[in-house]
């Protein structure tokens, strides 16, 4: 299985959270994560920073942003360059979906979780 680093944005420490959930799954799945949240913390030795970091070699980013909380990091996903961008649900916004498919980035309107789970990630 090819693995595939994936940033997810929106991340938390709670685990009610779906996002929680993904960075576990995408943990199990084999998958290197990277996180960013509203506050900078720790989940399971995978450092969730705050706000925009620098990180190199993203293949995929999994939003679970509303698409208000979306804008401003238009730039900063463009800058990335991800092979794709999962839109999961509550965070379709066709005004991103625009800017990535002018950048040649791929998108994918679907749920982290189950495409884990059936193995379509």
């Amino acid at each position: 299985m090819e693995t595939k680093k994936t940033l997810v944005m929106g991340a938390s420490t709670e685990p009610s959270r779906y996002a929680y959930k993904a960075v576990k799954m995408l943990q199990r799945f084999g998958h290197p994560v990277v996180a960013m949240g509203k506050k900078e913390d720790n989940l399971d030795g995978i450092k969730i920073e705050k706000g925009a970091a620098p990180f190199d070699g993203v293949n995929t980013v999994t939003l679970y942003l509303n698409p208000m909380n979306q804008k401003p990091y238009y730039d900063y996903i463009l800058g990335l360059k991800p092979e794709r961008v999962i839109f999961n649900p509550g965070t379709e916004n066709p005004e991103l979906y625009a800017l990535l498919r002018e950048n040649g980035i791929g998108i994918e309107v679907a749920c982290t979780l189950v495409m884990l789970s059936i193995n379509q990630y």
